[in-house]
């Protein structure tokens, strides 16, 4: 479920600005390039296990049941992280451990039954970071109030969709455009890939308001997971696109 939360909440304005203001904290600040750093490693993690994951599924055979559970234990890491940021240091890495092993044994089935599909996806996600970074940079897309708005509104839109379809599944009712393979379900998985690129700048514009203010360098840490939750949901939105594109062939 943390994958589609509204707005990323472990990167809000407030956060770093309620910190700056209240915290007396006399250490080292927080900086960009140790954000960026921190954020290399997390996805380094990521990558790492996604891997691992994938050749337990490939080369060893072996059953993937954990899949079921990974994304509830994230669910808790992530509301953990969140209210105790001092500890991001600590808990990122496991959140980020986990969610690997995730979307390698994600990825190796989808790959087992569409070739080349991981390797489009990562190809994918790594290109509309790099450009919202650069559209980001060079201001082409700024993050104003009215950008942000409506961005966390239709996030949040999302996220409500899901949290409806995965109760509904549990009672053995399928929701629409989710998993469908029809133009409307292609159509959606879109939108839900674009609005996800989108927080990529909310993402940015907020890192960018914690350097400024002085945030505590634990911080660092914190945002750094808040980016890489993006990220995960970004790859994730995009195998399922995929995945509905090659149904369809």
């Amino acid at each position: 479920m943390s994958l589609f939360t509204s707005n990323n909440p472990a990167l809000k304005e407030e956060t770093f600005t309620e910190l700056a203001h209240t915290e007396a904290y006399a250490g080292p600040t927080m900086t960009l390039n140790g954000t960026i750093a921190k954020t290399a490693a997390l996805f380094a993690i990521v990558v790492g296990f996604a891997v691992f994951s994938w050749d337990l599924f490939f080369y060893m055979g072996v059953p993937l049941p954990y899949l079921i559970a990974i994304p509830l234990v994230g669910v808790g890491l992530a509301f953990l992280i969140t209210f105790k940021k001092h500890l991001a240091a600590y808990i990122a890495p496991v959140y980020c451990a986990l969610q690997g092993l995730f979307l390698g044994g994600i990825s190796g089935l989808l790959e087992s039954k569409f070739p080349g599909i991981a390797n489009q996806a990562m190809l994918l996600t790594l290109t509309i970071f790099g450009s919202m970074l650069l559209l980001y940079s060079t201001r082409v897309i700024r993050a104003t109030e009215r950008f942000k708005s409506i961005i966390i509104t239709a996030t949040f839109g999302i996220f409500c969709y899901y949290m409806l379809s995965w109760v509904l599944m549990l009672f053995g009712v399928e929701m629409a455009l989710i998993h469908s393979s029809g133009w409307a379900g292609i159509a959606f998985s879109v939108l839900v890939v674009i609005i996800a690129a989108m927080n990529l700048i909310l993402d940015f514009d907020t890192i960018e308001q914690g350097v400024g203010v002085g945030a505590p360098k634990y911080m660092e840490w914190y945002s750094a997971f808040g980016l890489t939750v993006t990220l995960i949901w970004l790859y994730i939105e995009i195998l399922r696109l995929l995945s509905k594109i090659n149904s369809r062939n």
